[in-house]
């Protein structure tokens, strides 16, 4: 109570003394003083705690207010000596503008950097900059910020060309920096010093108070009462539900309440949850740390006196206050940076900027944002003061980054995080490397944190803790500083800087030695590991270090001094390692073909080994370097190469090598857990696979191949493949004399036979490697790009590709660029994508050339891809199947004696062996690989042969003769076959067809080779092309012979085709019954319908009436889907049904704004003219009979009340409210339609006119009124009265009769049912099988789908007939048939009054009371519930009177009521349509003027005067035009007349052609002008209706007619705007906050904060997100969204249905970006949204969200009803 009654009294006590107040008086009063620092603090004590937190409820507006008058006002007064509107404006007019932009970013801002022009990914721009920049006209990427950056636009050094925008362009005159303090007097310098010193050391001291029950000395309030606040404040361990939950125990508050206060705690980092004395709040702070504890560390809680609370809410707005004053002013910013950065009394460290630094981990997140802000605004845009701001950061970053590896909060809001502002700038970076030594700074933090080392000192990540691996994810933002550090290489190097590089590379090199070896793996044999290894984490280390490898080496490379120092470096890290890599291995020495070499005894297989070998790997790198830079030849005395020892270098990454080749051959699967269905060797197979992945690759498998390269490079061949075939344990099979022969009969094991042959397959391949792979500057002679156009041409070599796939199979440097647009037009062209799909690029053909098999980036899947893909593509272009291997480019010289390697006597042993064993099959103990990898080897030394013959000049003899090599047969002894002879020999071998032509490309290079050798230096040339010309002719034979081959195919495949198409010809001829009895209705063409028709064949086609036109009775045959069985559809057989799904729709709403109806009490018979919501019917078109229906989803129910005991999860359709996927096409459904025979017409003698008829009606009518008064007990003489009136009339009327319905039980159960679904899905009700509206929700929804499909078929430009499938055909029949035979299954009494009620809307009724006005109906659905409620009055009528003289009157009338509408509601004529027409159209514009006026009469002023009868027949004929189709639909489906062919196709004419066979005059006015004085009274009737009088004058809802086709909103064609737009909004629940998953509905254009506990509200008892609830307000149900930041659009349907759907947005490759991960500008694609447009018209969007669920099962998983 105590806090309520201090509450009233606290106002008026502070009004008066707030009236009192002067801030002015105050300000003169404080210069006058000697201490201000004592008087501003008194002040403060005196003031603060009287504004702020003086109860439960804050209030901001009023402490903002009071804050501004009686705290801010008089610091504004004293620092500008007068009144301060003036004075700051002064200030702003003398500031000189900066030029850095410096606009902080909000949270989901775009923002735009050039990847042509950025210096590093880091600098971006805001919106305004960049579209003033140069920038926009160049490759630029796109990204949403997370909030906290600001933009870089005026930053010299963050752009390489066009660094201003327009608007931060300098001028030329303030080029000359001065001081900005020289416009300010000393007095004004000296008064801001002392306001922003004092406010600065308040704000900072109670900032980082953490006294929670007393204030710092100055501040104590002067009296202090018992108040007290629980504040709650942010972790990033609980989550929202556990802090809900736990307030609600914790404060009694309800569940509402408690969203709030955690969405506050996470927004804010802290939230008083209760208020009162101490003992009330230490209460509830007792609890929620009791509830929080149980799993991890309690939330933080504290009680804080309000005092103390109230300062800290001033000092934010203090730091907010002093942000907004430096705004004015450059001068006051440099004062406000001089006074933060000042020195303290406690020496070092102590200024207020270091003071906040330091306690960061120990603020609330809202401080931390607010002073955040206040550095960037100050410190960073102050070039001077950022300077000194990097130094102290650099002085304490050790100390900052151990608070941030203690600290639960996200990196975002830690000081930490602005790192990216001051590292990324290069001469910063620099200056801090040499004056702070950064670099060694970053790096010793980083190790210092990795603290798990094994025996020998490396890195050791076994059993992970999570609070292990919580800390390891913190230490990598290390690695993401020293990478800002690195991303810009210097272009001069001084001598301090080369000094702490290198420093920080001998840092680095301790990391790496820690690294080298570490998570070593042994073999596991016998039985699987227990427990597999932790690996993820080194894997993790070694992919963030990817990128910082590469930066160093590219450092190294810009100086040469710094390379060579580097090389020596490292060349002593990787000895050091290897002295403690000797586990006592015993020397061996190998002997093979006349050689032997000394090495140790080490199997891969059965010691430890490592795949982390970052030592080594640098030094390959470095290595390279030499060769590129050319320091190895021009200055070879400064290198340590004579030391270098190759068998060294070799050894480790040979042992990594190895052990893939060994996972592949399946010798580890013991290391992985025997599971069935895993990979058994998972762990060791990942790794493997992340060696070679793109993201490590360049680090990993590339450099283990540079290494053993470098190594060969040094070595004799001989003794490099030595030891390889050691190292692969395959030496043994080699090395016996006889191994061409014993090998067959040695192993027996198939196992090892089988491992034996992958292995050695892979070690081919890694001689491939080491002797091809020459796309490394420095390795080969290329240019950069090279390797990357070799790149993208494997990939495209596979198959076509979308840019992003080629972005994902190439490397990215540490700027996230692969340099793939600089050389992707050279060898690919582009194809755009169609509706689908996405662009794809495909290789230009004379880039095939380059294809090689065994490139070495390509995984086993891709290979075997490839190689089917280029077969595939030489087969088309009629050339050999050969795959040779391609051109290679020459070596540096560093690396040219690689070339001997293929004409080494071991080598060609090997090749030997391996051919020999294809001679002779038998053993089986090779394989069709190996030997496809030896005739590549024997093609790269042929290529290698004749490249060097052709580059050489006279006088150099070409010492590799490769091709005397394999003509050479073996030794004495042996005398085994050459390589040559063998291949001769393999030529013809019948087992080898498919290495058949390569074979032959051999032995022509052979034959070619020994030409050019056979050749004088003299006649070379000449005869060169003679040898050509020989090899052409033989060239020319093969052609010719495959040509041959080719077209005999190509007419074998035409023959063939051609019988197919006869088969199928004769199939359909025989089936015909199949192909056509599937349609409803049944009846042929057109043409043929039209010559049996009764009348004559030139007679017109006519719908309704008496003249209608009457097809020949056909039977109808149709075939249950589900038992195939067929069936005639009769009304006394079987039922057959249509499976059908009704859906609520607004799809041609006018009027969104209409609030939902109560769908107890709602009455829908009549359809407002706005269609706000109608009931739409689709179908599959697929056909059961009834009872296999009934049974099927028996079976469905059933299955799925089996799941939900076993599972609980939704499926794509709810059991509950009737769903089932169709059997055939699982198309969603909910009900059936069931199949009707058609209407047969009487063809009866003479009709009555209308005159007549409207009597007979009006007698009926009267009838019915007096039964139906019968059946409700009323006065008796009333009822006897009438009766004796009646009698007389209505004889051929029998009122009592009733009549026999036609229908068979099953037929009458299906009509029931599907009635009952229809009113059930359409009001929104529990079925109810007897409620009178059944029919009437029947009828609306026939009227609405053909509406529906009216406005499609316009919208499409397709014709009225003939252009609709046939599964939208026969629902449309169903529907008008089932809708004419409803009435049999509801009360006839209720149908007839329903009739009674809709024909006095016509004719007016004295009997009838409420009748709405003209005004408010829609005719179509008029027409239709008049004509199909008429057979229930028809049924007791035995006058002759036929129905279709009935329908024809009714169409006309309503068709007069329908222009009628239309004229009440025309505009005013717009001049410009004013034109003569000719006579044509004179009769009809005279006769419409005639019946304007005749209104007017009737409602006078209401009505505007028309002069032109031309601009009002426009009017009604373009307005009646979708109201005739639609009739015309409608009668078609109903009365089964074939239709005109004129209204098959868009052609002229149309008009009077659909008049005709809607019975109507093509001058519609002859209606009513030939019957004038009939319904001159029922005109009369509809204009006095109270209802029209009043819209027409009140400017009530008036639609205009003919209505446009609603479509989805307009959207912007670039994304960002979309972006910008989305930034912007805020949550409109959480005060301000902003959103952070914006949504934008596509159909009414709202945007909407989704997925967010903010904003759910309950929709039937249940919380759903803004989302859901949106879907019912606007789209009955059914929504289309578009998730602003996903760039994804989102289909809703219910609560529980949805699925994610391709934006209409793509990028210049026609690919989508879902989630903007590539950042590749966005445009609107319009074919793509009108096809999402198309959905939603066609009221697909559920249908679609079936199948997408039901193709991918995890979405069906998602809470939908929460987005």
């Amino acid at each position: 109570m105590a806090a309520a009654e201090s509450d009233r009294e606290v106002p008026s006590a502070l009004c008066t003394e707030f009236l009192n107040f002067s801030a002015k008086d105050t300000a003169l009063k404080w210069l006058q003083v000697t201490d201000l620092y004592k008087e501003v603090y008194q002040h403060l004590a005196r003031y603060v705690p009287k504004i702020y937190c003086l109860g439960p409820n804050l209030n901001p507006q009023s402490e903002d207010l009071l804050a501004q008058l009686l705290l801010q006002a008089p610091l504004e007064w004293y620092l500008c000596g007068e009144d301060p509107s003036t004075g700051l404006a002064k200030l702003e007019q003398n500031n000189q503008p900066s030029q850095l932009c410096g606009h902080v970013f909000r949270v989901g801002e775009p923002t735009y950097s050039c990847r042509e022009c950025a210096a590093d990914p880091t600098c971006v721009l805001c919106m305004q900059c960049f579209l003033g920049s140069v920038h926009k006209e160049h490759r630029y990427r796109m990204t949403t910020s997370g909030g906290g950056g600001f933009c870089d636009c005026g930053d010299t050094e963050a752009w390489k060309k066009g660094p201003y925008c327009q608007k931060h362009e300098p001028n030329i005159s303030d080029s000359c920096q001065e001081d900005p303090l020289a416009h300010l007097s000393t007095d004004m310098i000296a008064r801001c010093y002392n306001v922003f010193a004092i406010v600065l050391k308040y704000a900072v001291d109670m900032l980082t108070w953490d006294k929670e029950d007393e204030l710092p000395p100055g501040l104590e309030p002067p009296d202090r009462g018992d108040t007290y606040y629980c504040m709650l404040f942010n972790d990033e361990v609980h989550t929202y539900e556990q802090v809900i939950y736990t307030l609600q125990k914790a404060v009694n508050c309800t569940q509402k309440e408690a969203v709030s206060f955690a969405t506050t705690v996470d927004r804010d980092g802290r939230k008083s949850v209760r208020f009162g004395d101490f003992a009330f709040c230490e209460q509830a702070k007792s609890v929620i740390v009791r509830n929080t504890s149980r799993q991890s560390k309690p939330l933080r809680v504290q009680v804080m006196h309000s005092s103390v609370v109230a300062h800290q809410c001033f000092a934010l707005k203090a730091l907010h206050w002093l942000g907004h004053v430096i705004g004015y002013s450059d001068a006051l910013r440099r004062i406000l940076c001089q006074v933060g950065l000042e020195r303290g009394p406690e020496g070092e460290n102590s200024s207020l900027v270091d003071t906040l630094m330091l306690c960061d981990s120990k603020m609330w997140k809202g401080a931390r944002n607010v002073y955040h802000q206040l550095f960037m605004s100050s410190l960073l845009m102050d070039l001077k003061y950022k300077k000194l701001f990097a130094i102290q950061f650099a002085k304490n970053y050790r100390r900052l980054q151990t608070d941030f590896m203690e600290d639960d909060h996200e990196r975002v809001v830690s000081v930490t995080s602005l790192s990216v502002q001051l590292f990324t700038v290069p001469t910063m970076a620099r200056m801090l490397i040499t004056e702070e030594n950064l670099m060694t700074t970053i790096i010793r933090t980083f190790v210092d944190h990795l603290r798990h080392r094994d025996l020998q000192g490396r890195f050791q990540f076994e059993r992970y803790t999570a609070q292990q691996a919580f800390k390891f994810r913190r230490v990598q933002s290390l690695i993401g500083d020293l990478k800002y550090v690195l991303i810009s290489r210097p272009t001069e190097w001084s001598d301090q800087l080369r000094e702490k590089f290198l420093e920080g590379l001998d840092t680095f090199l301790e990391l790496f030695k820690c690294m080298q070896g570490m998570d070593p793996v042994v073999r596991q044999v016998g039985q699987h590991i227990e427990m597999e290894p932790e690996w993820e984490a080194a894997f993790t280390l070694q992919m963030k270090l990817t990128h910082i490898i590469s930066m160093m080496q590219e450092w190294c490379a810009t100086d040469e001094r710094v390379l060579i120092e580097a090389y020596k470096k490292c060349l002593t890290a990787l000895t050091h390692c290897h002295s403690g890599f000797t586990d006592g291995e015993q020397p061996i020495t190998l002997s093979m073909c006349g050689h032997s070499v000394d090495t140790i005894r080490y199997c891969v297989s059965q010691e430890k080994v490592s795949i982390h070998l970052p030592v080594s790997r640098l030094l390959a790198g470095l290595h390279v370097l030499l060769s590129k830079m050319e320091v190895a030849y021009r200055f070879p005395e400064q290198l340590p190469l004579s030391e270098l020892s190759p068998p060294m270098l070799i050894e480790h990454p040979l042992r990594c090598l190895v052990l893939c080749a060994q996972v592949h051959a399946g010798m580890w699967r013991r290391n992985g857990f025997s599971l069935v269905n895993q990979r058994a060797h998972s762990v060791l197979w990942l790794q493997i696979y992340y060696y070679h992945n793109v993201k490590c690759r360049v680090e990993m498998f590339d450099k283990d191949l540079i290494m053993l390269q470098a190594g060969a490079s040094m070595m004799d061949p001989n003794h490099f493949l030595m030891i390889v075939l050691s190292r692969f344990e395959l030496y043994h099979i080699f090395s016996s004399a006889d191994c061409r022969k014993s090998y067959n009969r040695e192993n027996t094991n198939k196992d090892v036979v089988q491992q034996n042959n992958t292995l050695m397959e892979e070690m081919l391949h890694l001689i491939m490697m080491v002797v091809g792979e020459r796309f490394e500057a420095g390795v080969g002679q290329v240019e950069g790009c090279d390797e990357i156009k070799r790149e993208i041409i494997h990939q495209l070599c596979i198959r076509p590709m979308a840019h992003s796939e080629l972005v994902k199979a190439l490397p990215e440097n540490e700027n996230k660029e692969t340099g793939m647009e600089r050389v992707i037009d050279c060898v690919a062209s582009f194809k755009k994508p169609g509706v689908t799909g996405r662009g794809l690029y495909e290789l230009r053909p004379e880039c095939a050339k380059q294809f090689n098999l065994y490139f070495h980036h390509y995984s086993r899947a891709d290979q075997s891809k490839a190689e089917e893909a280029q077969r595939k593509l030489k087969r088309q272009n009629g050339e050999d199947m050969a795959l040779p291997p391609p051109m290679l480019p020459p070596f540096s010289p560093l690396f040219a004696s690689l070339v001997n390697i293929l004409q080494c006597d071991v080598l060609l042993g090997m090749l030997g062996a391996v051919l020999q064993w294809a001679v002779e099959p038998s053993g089986g103990h090779w394989s069709e690989s190996m030997l496809q990898r030896v005739l590549h080897l024997i093609g790269m030394g042929l290529l290698e042969e004749q490249q060097q013959l052709k580059n050489s000049s006279e006088d150099h003899d070409v010492s590799f003769n490769f091709t005397l090599k394999i003509s050479r047969p073996g030794e004495a002894p042996s005398n085994t076959a050459s390589v040559l002879a063998l291949l001769e020999n393999l030529q013809n071998a019948p087992h080898l067809e498919v290495h058949k032509d390569m074979i032959r490309w051999i032995l022509k290079m052979v034959a070619s080779i020994k030409t050019m050798r056979e050749l004088t230096a003299s006649t070379y040339t000449v005869t060169a092309s003679g040898s050509h010309g020989q090899e052409e002719m033989v060239c020319d034979k093969d052609k010719a012979e495959r040509k041959r081959k080719a077209e005999m195919a190509r007419l074998r495949r035409e023959k063939i085709m051609a019988q197919m198409s006869e088969m199928q010809r004769h199939f359909i001829n025989e089936n015909k019954e199949l192909f056509q009895q599937s349609l409803e209705e049944l009846y042929a063409s057109t043409s043929t319908s039209l010559e049996h028709s009764p009348t004559s064949s030139d007679a017109a086609l006519v719908c309704v009436g008496p003249r209608r036109s009457r097809p020949r009775e056909k039977r109808q045959v149709v075939t249950c889907i589900l038992c195939q069985e067929e069936q005639e559809i009769r009304a006394d057989s079987k039922a057959m049904v249509l499976a059908a799904f009704v859906q609520r729709s607004t799809v041609m709403s006018k009027n969104r704004k209409r609030p939902p109806h109560d769908p107890e009490h709602y009455d829908p018979l009549f359809m407002h003219p706005d269609l706000s919501f109608g009931t739409h019917t689709g179908s599959c078109g697929h056909i059961m009979h009834s009872h296999c229906w009934q049974r099927y989803f028996e079976a469905v129910q059933a299955k799925e009340q089996r799941r939900q005991q076993r599972l609980r999860v939704h499926t794509s359709y709810d059991v509950g409210n009737g769903e089932f996927l169709c059997p055939l096409c699982e198309c969603l459904s909910n009900t059936v339609i069931p199949l009707l025979p058609g209407t047969k017409g009487s063809n009866s003698c003479e009709q009555p006119g209308l005159g007549q008829w409207l009597k007979i009606s009006g007698q009926q009518i009267k009838a019915m009124h007096s039964a139906h008064r019968k059946l409700q007990p009323v006065g008796v003489d009333a009822v006897e009265e009438t009766v004796e009136e009646q009698c007389p009339a209505t004889e051929n009327f029998r009122i009592d009769y009733t009549p026999m319905s036609p229908y068979s039980s099953t037929i009458k159960e299906m009509l029931t049912t599907f009635g009952t679904a229809t009113y059930k899905v359409g009001l929104k009700v529990h079925p109810n099988e007897q409620d009178p509206r059944v029919p009437i929700m029947c009828w609306g929804s026939c009227a609405y789908t053909i509406q529906s499909i009216e406005r499609l078929l316009v919208d499409e430009d397709k014709p009225l007939f003939g252009s609709l499938p046939c599964r939208q055909d026969d629902c449309l029949s169903s529907l008008a048939r089932f809708g004419s035979a409803c009435w049999t299954a509801a009360s006839q009494p209720s149908v007839q009054g329903h009739y009674i009620r809709l024909v006095a809307a016509l004719i007016p009724d004295p009997q009838v009371e409420t009748s709405p006005c003209i005004l408010d109906i829609d005719m179509l659905h008029l027409l239709v519930s008049v004509v199909l409620s008429y057979g229930s009055v028809h049924s007791q009528d035995s006058s002759g009177l036929s129905v279709d003289a009935v329908q024809l009157h009714f169409f006309h009338l309503i068709t007069v009521a329908h222009m009628v509408q239309m004229l009440l509601t025309s505009g005013p004529e717009e001049v410009t349509m004013e034109q003569e027409s000719g006579g044509a159209e004179r009769e009809e514009e005279e006769d419409i003027c005639a019946l304007y006026n005749t209104l007017r009469t009737h409602l006078g002023s209401s009505l505007p005067e028309v002069a032109s009868g031309w601009h009002l027949w426009r009017c009604v004929k373009t307005g009646i035009l979708p109201y005739l189709r639609g009739a015309a639909l409608f009668f078609h489906h109903l009365n089964g007349v074939p239709t005109p062919p004129e209204l098959h196709a868009l052609c002229p004419g149309q008009w009077e052609v659909l008049c005709g066979y809607l019975s109507l005059p093509s001058n519609l006015l002859q209606l009513y002008h030939s019957q004038k004085e009939l319904l001159e009274p029922l005109l009369y009737g509809w204009c006095s209706h109270p209802g029209v009088r009043q819209t027409l004058q009140e400017g009530g809802v008036l639609v205009s007619f003919p209505r446009e086709s609603n479509s989805l909103i307009d959207l912007p064609d670039d994304y960002s705007a979309l972006i910008n737009q989305a930034s912007s909004f805020t949550c409109p629940k959480s005060g301000g906050d902003k959103s952070r998953a914006p949504t934008l509905c596509l159909v009414c254009g709202s945007m909407l904060c989704s997925q967010s506990y903010c904003c759910q509200t309950e929709l039937d008892g249940e919380d759903v997100g803004a989302c859901t609830a949106h879907t019912f307000a606007c789209g009955a149900g059914v929504g289309i969204f578009l998730r602003v930041r996903e760039s994804q659009v989102l289909f809703l349907s219910g609560k529980t249905k949805g699925c994610f759907y391709a934006p209409p947005y793509l990028d210049d490759y026609g690919e989508t970006d879902q989630g903007l991960r590539r950042g590749n500008p966005l445009h609107l694609c319009r074919q793509r949204y009108r096809k999402i447009q198309k959905l939603w018209r066609q009221h697909s969007v559920t249908e679609e969200i079936g199948h997408a669920q039901e193709a991918n099962q995890t979405l069906v998983g998602i809470d939908w009803q929460h987005l």
